[in-house]
């Protein structure tokens, strides 16, 4: 049987699924409910969350199943600045280079965008993940941009576009 993997912009009819990955990577990641997506009233509705011009949420799809998904949309208070998202991946996406090709597909849609800097915000347990994001360029900033209401990501990094 022949893996069809790809990265596609989210659709409606995805909101469903991808709000239910993201959520079991918490979970199973044991992060807290509160102060971290998992809380956030947009999570149920990623479509529309991401539909302004300058957003886009990419979902990774294996044999039409989401097993990952990450965003980009600007800062509250500042244009400049976009944020890195909600980016997850279930246990079967991950250790094959499937992460390193959604953050590629990201901060190319950022850089295309205009914007200066991407910010990520991150829980001091996801070591692997900033690891990643370490690789790619983002270093650890000792302070917080924007007001995105999770209080439990207190690892901050940026990098310059």
């Amino acid at each position: 049987m022949s893996q069809s993997i790809a990265i596609r912009p989210i659709q409606k009819k995805d909101n469903q699924a991808t709000a239910e990955m993201i959520r079991y990577v918490l979970i199973e990641q044991n992060a807290p409910k509160t102060g971290t997506a998992y809380e956030d009233k947009a999570l149920d509705d990623l479509y529309e969350t991401y539909k302004d011009e300058r957003a886009v949420y990419y979902i990774l799809t294996e044999n039409d199943e989401i097993i990952g998904g990450a965003g980009i949309q600007a800062l509250d208070d500042d244009d400049s600045i976009c944020e890195l998202q909600k980016m997850y991946f279930h246990p079967k996406a991950r250790g094959r280079g499937l992460g390193q090709q959604m953050i590629e597909q990201c901060l190319r849609f950022a850089k295309n965008q205009g914007y200066k800097s991407c910010y990520i915000e991150t829980l001091p347990s996801m070591k692997a993940a900033q690891k990643r994001y370490l690789r790619n360029g983002f270093e650890y900033i000792d302070y917080k941009l924007g007001q995105t209401g999770h209080h439990a990501c207190t690892v901050w990094m940026l990098k310059e576009l």
